[in-house]
């Protein structure tokens, strides 16, 4: 289980002089302008096992900052997150431990086939390599990727990419998954392979796991998750299941529903 709440992330800016440069408080060049950006302000939701849980918001909403913060790659300046009870803040090598990350940049090593890059994470959660290498055959047959194990993994399609990186995540079978936006660039049948593996991951066959999906393409949602949270201007502005968030805003279609969650409540928080 995944509880995140009240979590609040900002960033100073530097000013035009060097443009688009994100750093902490402090680093910015000795007289130049900056301003201060909040990327997230006030983010809580609640993510069960044997459930997906859709984090659904536009682009800038927030999504990626709450996952790395999740991710324990930044800290928050305020609230809590747990993964399984467990603090991430105070005990982060326990949360990654139960925890499997599949981020937006797939990062994969391109010199090493699709089975080293999966041994090499098993290695790195502490697995001997004879268990990590069973266990990539297994996530091989799960994700219909056995004839790519032994390829080098430079040269592979977006799907090819996409199933080996999720395999790598899942190496050391983790209770809990956290997928940043992973159909970006997909194919459709590459798109439908992801979905029905997630599906099977949250049924007990699967281990019943703890999903947190992120994204902001609406069909993915209707078609996958059990629960949604929506964020909006780095705050979550609305939860529950698509058709409950039909009826909360009075729409019979998923999209509108969205704008008036994400644009008009974030106005009026704003």
């Amino acid at each position: 289980m995944i509880e995140v709440s009240g979590v609040a992330r900002s960033f100073v800016v530097a000013g035009a002089g060097r443009r688009g440069f994100a750093a902490i408080a402090g680093l910015g060049r000795k007289g130049e302008a900056s301003r201060v950006v909040h990327a997230v302000r006030d983010v809580s939701f609640s993510a069960p096992a044997g459930q997906i849980t859709g984090l659904l918001g536009p682009n800038g909403a927030g999504k990626t900052t709450t996952l790395r913060m999740l991710a324990g790659l930044i800290t928050p300046e305020a609230g809590r997150l747990s993964v399984d009870g467990i603090d991430v803040v105070a005990r982060p090598r326990e949360v990654l431990a139960r925890m499997g990350v599949l981020s937006d940049s797939r990062g994969l090593y391109p010199r090493l086939t699709a089975r080293e890059n999966i041994v090499y994470y098993g290695a790195l959660h502490g697995m001997e390599r004879e268990a990590a290498d069973a266990r990539a055959q297994d996530l091989a047959r799960m994700f219909d990727m056995t004839a790519l194990l032994d390829r080098r993994t430079d040269g592979f399609s977006q799907g090819e990419r996409m199933k080996t990186a999720l395999a790598r995540a899942l190496v050391h079978d983790p209770a809990n998954i956290v997928l940043d936006e992973p159909t970006n660039g997909l194919d459709v049948l590459a798109t439908r392979a992801l979905r029905d593996s997630l599906r099977w991951l949250r049924t007990p066959a699967g281990g019943a796991k703890c999903i947190v999906f992120s994204t902001h393409i609406m069909q993915e949602v209707e078609r996958l998750c059990d629960s949604v949270v929506v964020v909006a201007d780095g705050r979550t502005v609305a939860s529950g299941t698509v058709p409950e968030l039909l009826e909360r805003t009075g729409e019979a279609d998923f999209e509108e529903a969205f704008v008036k969650l994400a644009f008009d409540t974030a106005k009026v928080a704003a």
